[in-house]
């Protein structure tokens, strides 16, 4: 049998009038929007269906309507004889979608993950003072160059290392005059583009550790179960089913790297995964796959035409 695993988007992967197809065409979305606003006490729905794009780019909104939207395609999935169980063998999410991907192995309920979420973006949000933190996409260079380079440019500043996207891709964080440095080392060292990111806030750096505490603090009081495949984690790249180290993990992934890469090539590699499906809104996790293990098959699920594509290929 093939081996497929399921990826869920993390933060920038939000749109006006995400999951608004999927509502209109099955119930059981429709029940997974009405779910989450009822378990966050707001219509995060409607700013999904409408927007504006500034609230919805909120990170306290972002994030759990991420969720959401890749909960929703899980949701039709299942209604139709899907299950992580018998047709996929691990699961794993970019940041955010960490979560996600948690919640589709039944590690946690809904209602519980739009919550956490919902703390996690405002933890995020307050953890830094509103201008004094910064990321940069670093392209065209080596992580062990950028690592180097971030290091070198911290000057007893925060410049961590945030994200390892795809070869060649990657993302640093921290205060807002250790970056700029960084930016211009990396120039200097041969990046082809290094640019700072429209983003509110310096995530996954040692500046967010207020937000990882408040974590901490929520992952303690929710439920938690083995997840029914394993979860690939974005601190380890290595597969976790014990909720002890999950929560764990979780705790640690607030200021530590998404090694992404990793995890993706843990999943083609060791894992032996032919097929990545995205879950959810959007398309750059199936984009760096393609750049990660170009020999993998990529897809995305995230409306009703991919939906019905994959169901026919399951039938096939």
């Amino acid at each position: 049998m093939t081996k497929r695993a399921f990826t869920f988007p993390g933060q920038g992967s939000q749109a006006v009038g995400m999951g608004k197809d999927l509502a209109a065409a099955y119930p059981e979305a429709r029940a997974v929007f009405d779910e989450v606003d009822t378990a966050l006490g707001q219509s995060l729905s409607a700013i999904m269906f409408e927007g504006p794009d500034e609230t919805l780019r909120l990170t306290e909104n972002a994030q759990p309507a991420l969720m959401a939207v890749s909960m929703a395609v899980m949701r039709v999935l299942e209604s139709r004889g899907v299950t992580l169980f018998a047709d996929t063998s691990f699961v794993a999410g970019h940041s955010l979608g960490e979560y996600s991907a948690l919640c589709a192995a039944g590690v946690f309920s809904l209602g519980d993950t739009a919550r956490l979420l919902k703390i996690r973006g405002q933890a995020m949000q307050q953890a830094v003072p509103v201008g004094q933190g910064a990321m940069a996409a670093i392209l065209g260079l080596d992580l062990e160059t950028v690592l180097r380079v971030a290091a070198d440019a911290g000057d007893g500043e925060v410049c961590d290392v945030a994200n390892d996207n795809a070869p060649g891709q990657v993302v640093i964080s921290g205060h807002v005059a250790a970056v700029n440095r960084a930016i211009e080392m990396a120039k200097a060292a041969g990046a082809k583009r290094a640019l700072p990111l429209p983003v509110s806030a310096p995530f996954h750096c040692a500046l967010m550790r207020p937000a990882a505490d408040a974590m901490e603090h929520a992952l303690n009081r929710v439920a938690m179960h083995a997840p029914v495949v394993p979860v690939v984690a974005n601190v380890t790249a290595r597969p976790v089913s014990d909720p002890a180290a999950i929560r764990k993990h979780l705790v640690a992934q607030v200021t530590g790297m998404v090694r992404w890469t990793e995890s993706v090539s843990w999943l083609t590699g060791e894992g032996g995964v032919a097929n990545l499906y995205e879950i959810g809104s959007g398309k750059v996790l199936s984009g760096l796959a393609k750049r990660i293990a170009p020999e993998a098959v990529t897809a995305s699920i995230g409306l009703p035409a991919d939906i019905e594509a994959f169901l026919a290929e399951l039938r096939a």
